[in-house]
C-alpha cells in the first residue's frame, strides 16, 4: 500500500492511545482524518483541538462525505472493536482499504530504521525512555507511545522520519506485521489467554516475532528468557548490566557495563526496579545505535514518566497518593516493590479495578497473591472493556481469594469515603480500565481533607 496516495485516514476507535497517536501522526503529515469513539476523553478533545471530527455515535450518516470515496480513504480500526460495528461493517463490505492500527504500523516502520518493544510489560515506559532519548540526542525519529509522556504531553513525539520507535503488541498477535532493525523483548509472563488460550502458545508468538527482525538486527531480551540476544539485567553477568547501584535524594545512580566498557554516572528519576529495568534496555538499544555516552546520560536524567505509570498524584511528608496502570499480577508485584523501597516501614493501602473477566480468572490465585502484601485494599468491580460477564468471576469472587484481613469491595460512589477512612499514609489506585478517570477526584477530595 502507498500511503502518499491516501489523502483521508478515518479511525475507528481513535480515542485509544495507540489509535490516536497514529491518528497525530497522519495529521502531521497533511491528511484529513476524522473518526469514532465510543466516548469523548481526554485524548478526544485533544484530538479535535487538532482540527480532527470525532463523533460519539456508530453511525454511518455521521461520517463525512469525503471520507466515504474509497480511492482516496484508508480506515484504520483497532481490534477492540466488536465484528458487528456498523461503520467498521460498512468500509469492509464496500471496497475500503480497511486496517488494523499495527498493520498501519507495519507500513509507516517498514522504510525506516525501527525500534520495536516488546513484552507483556514494560512496553509502554520503555518505548517512551527511548524516544525521548533518541529525540534528546539529536536523532531523526518519530516515536509512537502507549501512554501519555510527561515529557512531551503526547503519545506521540515527531523529530524526523528516518527512525522510528514503536510498541510491538502482543495482544491478537499484532507485532507479527513489524521488521524491526532493532527490537528487545522485556517479559514473555502469561497474559492475553483470551487470545492465546496457553501460555505455551504466547510464547511461541514472542518467538515467531524474534525472527521478524530485518537482516543484521539485534535482539535485546531479558537475561533469563528462553531466546538468544543481547541480554540486559540489572547487577548481573549480562551484556548490559546495571552496576555500582545507588539511591540518591529519591533517584537512582548507577553505571552500565556493555560488553565493551563501562558508562559511569546515570541517574534515573523513576523509582522500582522494572523501571530501572526498562530504562536499561532504552540505554542498550541507544548505545548499539550510536548514541553517545555524555549525551545519554544528560537526556535520561531529564526524563519524567508516562502518566499513570507510578503518577505521584500527592507527594508530602503526610500523605503519598500514586495512581499505575498495573492489571496484571506481576505488573502488581513490581509496584509493590517500588513502593516499600520507597517508603519502607510505612502502611499502604492499595486500591484495585480488575480489567477483564477472562484475565481476572485466569490469574486470580495470583491477583490475590499480590494484592495480599499490601496492608489494606480496597476492589472496585470489574472493568469490562471488550468482554461480556463471565458466570461466577466477580470482584467479590476475587476478595474472597485475598489472605488479607483488611479487604473490602467498594462500589466508585463510596470509593472517596472509603479511602478517607484509611489510616494509611501511602495510598495506590491500581488498574487499566476507568479507574483513571477517578484519581483526580480522590486527588481533590484529599485536597480538601487538608491532610497534606
Amino acid at each position: 500500500m502507498n500511503l502518499g496516495q491516501v489523502h483521508n485516514v478515518y479511525f475507528i476507535g481513535i480515542g485509544g492511545i495507540g489509535m490516536s497517536a497514529l491518528a497525530r501522526y497522519f495529521v502531521a503529515n497533511g491528511k484529513t482524518v476524522a473518526g469514532y469513539d465510543k466516548t469523548r476523553t481526554d485524548i478526544t478533545e485533544a484530538l479535535e483541538a487538532l482540527g480532527v471530527k470525532v463523533h460519539f455515535k456508530d453511525d454511518i450518516k455521521r461520517i463525512e462525505t469525503q471520507f466515504l470515496d474509497s480511492d482516496t480513504t484508508l480506515v484504520v480500526y483497532t481490534p477492540a472493536i466488536p465484528n458487528d460495528h456498523k461503520e467498521l461493517a460498512y468500509f469492509r463490505n464496500n471496497d475500503f482499504r480497511v486496517l488494523k492500527r499495527s498493520a498501519v504500523l507495519g507500513e509507516i516502520t517498514k522504510d525506516t530504521f525501527c525500534f520495536a518493544v516488546a513484552g507483556t510489560h514494560g512496553k509502554t515506559t520503555t518505548t517512551s525512555i527511548l524516544g525521548h532519548l533518541l529525540s534528546e540526542c539529536g536523532v531523526e525519529v518519530t516515536a509512537f507511545l502507549g501512554g501519555i509522556s510527561e515529557n512531551y504531553n503526547s503519545n506521540f513525539i515527531l523529530k524526523g522520519t528516518k527512525v522510528t520507535v514503536v510498541e510491538a503488541d502482543e495482544f491478537d498477535r499484532s507485532f507479527l506485521t513489524l521488521s524491526p532493525d532493532m527490537a528487545c523483548i522485556t517479559s514473555m509472563d502469561a497474559d492475553h489467554l483470551d487470545i492465546y488460550g496457553e501460555a505455551d502458545a504466547l510464547r511461541s508468538s514472542f518467538v515467531e516475532f524474534s525472527k521478524k527482525l530485518k537482516t543484521n538486527g539485534k535482539l535485546f531480551i531479558k537475561n533469563g528468557l528462553p531466546l538468544k540476544g543481547i541480554t540486559f539485567g540489572i547487577e548481573d553477568s549480562s551484556d548490559y548490566s546495571v552496576q555500582n547501584l545507588k539511591i540518591s535524594n529519591g533517584s537512582y545512580v548507577f553505571d552500565v557495563k556493555t560488553p565493551t566498557r563501562l558508562l559511569e554516572n546515570f541517574k534515573f528519576n523513576l523509582p522500582g526496579r522494572h523501571n530501572l529495568s526498562n530504562a536499561l534496555i532504552a540505554l542498550a538499544m541507544s548505545v548499539e545505535y550510536g548514541v553517545p555516552h555524555q549525551q545519554l546520560a544528560k537526556a535520561l536524567a531529564s526524563y519524567r514518566g508516562v502518566k499513570r505509570r507510578f503518577t505521584y498524584q500527592i507527594k508530602t511528608d503526610r500523605l503519598v497518593f500514586i495512581d499505575d496502570y498495573a492489571h496484571h499480577p506481576e505488573e502488581i508485584n513490581a509496584v509493590y516493590q517500588a513502593v516499600r523501597e520507597m517508603y519502607p516501614g510505612k502502611k499502604v493501602l492499595a486500591v484495585f479495578q480488575p480489567h477483564l473477566f477472562s484475565r481476572t480468572r485466569d490469574f486470580a490465585d495470583d491477583f490475590a497473591k499480590s494484592l495480599s502484601r499490601f496492608d489494606e485494599v480496597i476492589l472496585l468491580d470489574i472493568y469490562p472493556a471488550r468482554e461480556l460477564p463471565i458466570e461466577g468471576i466477580t470482584s467479590e469472587w476475587l476478595l474472597g481469594k485475598i489472605s488479607n484481613p483488611n479487604k473490602k469491595l467498594v462500589q466508585k460512589p463510596e470509593l472517596i469515603t472509603a479511602i478517607k477512612q484509611s489510616a494509611a499514609p501511602v495510598i495506590l489506585t491500581i488498574g487499566a480500565g476507568d479507574i483513571g478517570e477517578e484519581v483526580k477526584h480522590i486527588r481533590h477530595a484529599l485536597e480538601d481533607e487538608k491532610v497534606l
